[in-house]
């Protein structure tokens, strides 16, 4: 083969190519990686692939490990609520306290956490646009600019725009909650509602919109994301439903991540959450679920024979309690699993591989036999369970031939420093130990993006220190009535909840 400058030799003492059907690491060893096109040419032993490729740039060495990029299969925003004076409260009542954040330029936020996933090895990153306030433009320019972020910084991304069409605040309508409130608060919270409030075929206009724009991008994709039984009439649910059979787009939802939207959904259907849903259509391949605490046993059962998809989002659900996600069962039953940090990891930041070994850890049940997950179990949820809640399905998250060339070199005596024992299988040491420290470079697509501790597209400090001058400056008018009427409206939203579960 010829030198062609659009092909890089990947070296390594082991490559973890990707899982066997039967979820066993595939691991070379003394391996090469032939990158041609932005995708995987090859993968061999390292002697072959270069003597067969003279001349072709190399990159690594013989003590890194090369894993596939990995994917961040849930993830709203930028700098964290907390950052912006959210404290973490139980997520109903996050809700509210979440009234009062602060404006965000939304390309420096978006960065922001781009660099902390991508310096953690993330690649991919499923982004769940939360609400954008304004008109049909403000929502369009709101999810074009999130996506020049990721585009900027060479990052993989799938966009989606929240559907949502009721009960934007508590698991009642909009406006019998306004009506529950003195009268001195009505205006402020109903306006706050309008500017949230987009009809729902305007929100159809722009999923097909922003899905035209990016036709055809190879690192930019837009899904779905009907946001959660609470916030979708039956209408939007079945919209959602239709939009995926037509277009083929898979979607995300969050689903029974708390014990209130479980008792909201047995309010409203009688039954479970899983259930209404699978009853209008959406259950299925196509779907993956976010969070999924409160599952009931046969809602695991049926999930797992429709084929449906689980993100588990372990920070997030400790950090606003939410519950310990059955995962154990998930897996059990033969769902595929992905990991995603969330709002922010237990660190409040997004560090993809702490995420994995609290995963690993959490889901150890006591007693000397009872199952937990296994680190080649966890990777393979921040990996190819990743990829398959995207639109890039098997194109990420493995380093076959014929895939996406998105993968992490890690320095080996960086992960092990100062001792290793070699008993330890390699994938259990990896998720156990590797740090952000380790992270040599992150290449997607075939692109270097990061590399020693730099950006190659990017300065990291230079975006930083916007921000943070952002920030230092006065709130404007506007923030300061959201920060009231978020302090106003608090103790009305706990009063809302009080007794949901008293005689049940």
């Amino acid at each position: 083969m010829t030198t062609e400058d659009n092909s890089t030799i990947i070296r390594a003492g082991h490559v973890v190519e990707g899982f066997t059907a039967a979820g066993q690491p595939v691991i070379h060893e003394d391996a090469g990686i032939l990158i041609h096109d932005g995708s995987v040419a090859r993968i061999g032993p390292y002697a072959d692939v270069v003597r067969d490729a003279p001349g072709v740039p190399v990159l690594g060495g013989a003590d890194q490990i090369v894993i596939p990029g990995l994917i961040n299969a849930h993830h709203h925003v930028g700098t964290t609520p907390f950052q912006l004076g959210s404290p973490d409260h139980p997520l109903e009542l996050w809700f509210a306290s979440r009234l009062a954040l602060r404006d965000v330029d939304l390309r420096l936020d978006t960065l922001v956490s781009a660099f902390e996933m991508i310096a953690s090895g993330v690649t991919t990153v499923q982004h769940l646009h939360s609400r954008a306030p304004g008109n049909v433009d403000d929502v369009l320019a709101a999810g074009e600019t999130v996506m020049e972020a990721y585009r900027t910084i060479g990052m993989r991304a799938s966009y989606s725009m929240a559907l949502r069409d009721q009960n934007r605040l508590v698991y009642e309508a909009d406006e019998a909650f306004v009506a529950r409130l003195p009268s001195h608060l009505r205006p402020a919270m109903a306006d706050y509602f309008r500017r949230f409030t987009l009809p729902l075929a305007d929100q159809v206009s722009v999923f097909h919109a922003l899905r035209r724009r990016v036709d055809g991008d190879p690192l930019i994709a837009v899904q779905i994301a009907p946001a959660n039984l609470h916030w979708l009439s039956d209408a939007a649910l079945e919209t959602a439903a239709e939009l995926s059979a037509t277009t083929g787009a898979p979607m995300h939802m969050h689903l029974v991540e708390t014990p209130y939207q479980r008792e909201y959904a047995r309010r409203r259907s009688g039954g479970t959450a899983f259930r209404h849903i699978a009853r209008l259509g959406l259950a299925g391949p196509r779907l993956t679920i976010g969070h999924g605490v409160w599952m009931s046993e046969d809602d695991i059962a049926a999930c797992a024979a429709s084929g449906t998809r689980i993100c588990h989002n372990c920070s997030s659900n400790f950090r606003l309690k939410s519950g310990v996600a059955p995962v154990g069962r998930f897996v059990a039953e033969g769902i595929p699993v992905a990991l995603g940090i969330d709002e922010a990891g237990i660190n409040d930041d997004r560090d993809m591989l702490q995420e994995m070994r609290l995963a690993l850890t959490v889901h150890r049940r006591p007693g000397l036999d009872t199952p937990s997950l296994s680190a080649a179990e966890v990777l393979r949820m921040a990996t190819e369970h990743g990829a398959g809640t995207t639109p890039f399905g098997e194109r990420i998250g493995r380093l076959t031939p014929g895939s996406a060339a998105d993968l992490v070199i890690l320095d080996w005596p960086t992960v092990t420093r100062p001792y290793q024992s070699p008993d330890m299988p390699l994938i259990d040491v990896l998720v156990r130990r590797a740090r952000t420290d380790a992270v040599k470079t992150v290449m997607i697509g075939g692109e270097v993006v990061y590399r020693d501790g730099r950006f190659t597209r990017i300065d990291r400090e230079t975006v930083m220190t916007e921000i943070g001058e952002r920030f230092a400056r006065p709130l404007t008018e506007a923030e300061t009535e959201r920060r009231k009427l978020a302090r106003d409206v608090f103790p009305h939203v706990r009063d809302f909840y009080e007794g949901w579960f008293d005689g049940n």
